[in-house]
């Protein structure tokens, strides 16, 4: 393993729950990946599969934050960025795999792209066609009405009867869009720690959304840049009932803290009809439908949660690479 005792340009910042072959591997993956100077914080939330120990042991050099109980992927991010040295932050998925030089691609371009302050990439399938998840719309009432209405699963091509999937951007060429995703997101430190970094009250999604929304607020304007690439899995720690429950609390929690609250009452009786519409054709939905109190009510408000231990390691973290970054993107 090439370590440096430099400064790390990047802070690569990953959770990891119940992950850890994903892990292991993506760790292994941007070690062999990148000539950027980076430090690597990995945030464990009490996983049980041994996580924090094997990484630790395979990887000495990367800091581990062992949390005590699962406080989300917001929160355990936030926790491991507050021991960032970097100059950016950058957020990737344990159960990604990089295509080429993915932090040198992103962080070259921010470097003479400065005023967008937030990036991401595209993340892919095995095929290596994109899944469309890098990148979000910001939640609207009609983006809600067609959901209820599941005129955005009939016309899914449709950039106006499904706006949140953005269907008219082609990823291939990248820009500017209006929310990035949490699994791939480079941001510069002044600013993450400008916006306060994620929101407490999420416990899992739409807190990508809600940042990006406030980073918009504060004058951001968040880019896809489309050489940067991982393959992504996807969706390794949680089933998909579990999955659906979890992004629609998500999504009622981003409306009942950023909308007015009739505005967020119309959004939650939208978001029940299309669950309800979707339940009488699915047996997966009707498990959802019944649990409609739970997301319903959103994700609850953060409480004080037990401090952290750090990992002991053989040594203090040190960045994985000793070689500076190059003028030139090394294309996957």
């Amino acid at each position: 393993m090439n370590t440096s005792k430099q400064d790390p340009l990047v802070s690569v910042v990953l959770v990891s729950y119940n992950t850890r072959e994903h892990t292991l591997k993506n760790l292994a993956a941007l070690q062999a990946g990148t000539v950027v100077p980076i430090e690597v914080i990995v945030v464990d939330n009490a996983s049980t599969d041994n996580s924090a120990a094997a990484i630790q042991h395979a990887y000495p050099e990367v800091r581990v934050i062992q949390h005590p109980t699962n406080v989300g992927f917001g929160n355990a991010v936030n926790l491991g960025a507050s021991h960032a040295r970097g100059r950016w932050i950058l957020l990737i998925n344990p159960d990604t795999e990089p295509i080429g030089d993915v932090i040198r691609t992103l962080v070259e371009f921010a470097a003479t792209h400065p005023d967008h302050r937030i990036y991401t990439g595209r993340t892919l399938r095995a095929d290596r066609t994109d899944d469309g998840h890098s990148v979000h719309a910001l939640p609207s009432l009609w983006g809600y009405v067609c959901f209820a209405t599941a005129l955005s699963s009939i016309f899914r091509k449709s950039a106006r009867f499904n706006p949140d999937e953005l269907p008219a951007l082609d990823r291939a060429i990248g820009g500017e869009v209006p929310a990035v995703s949490g699994c791939l997101l480079l941001v510069d430190r002044p600013f993450w720690e400008q916006l306060g970094g994620f929101t407490p009250d999420y416990f899992m999604y739409s807190e990508d959304i809600d940042l990006s929304a406030r980073a918009r607020e504060a004058g951001a304007r968040p880019f896809l840049v489309p050489d940067a690439q991982l393959l992504h899995v996807g969706g390794a720690a949680s089933s998909t009932v579990n999955k659906r429950i979890m992004v629609l609390r998500g999504k009622t929690t981003y409306v009942r803290l950023r909308w007015p609250a009739g505005r967020a009452r119309t959004a939650r009786l939208l978001l029940s009809a299309g669950v309800l519409l979707r339940a009488l054709a699915g047996k997966s939905w009707r498990d959802v439908w019944r649990q409609r109190a739970t997301w319903l009510a959103g994700w609850p408000a953060p409480a004080r949660s037990p401090q952290p231990a750090t990992v002991p390691t053989q040594s203090r973290p040190a960045p994985i690479s000793a070689a500076p970054a190059s003028s030139e993107a090394n294309r996957p």
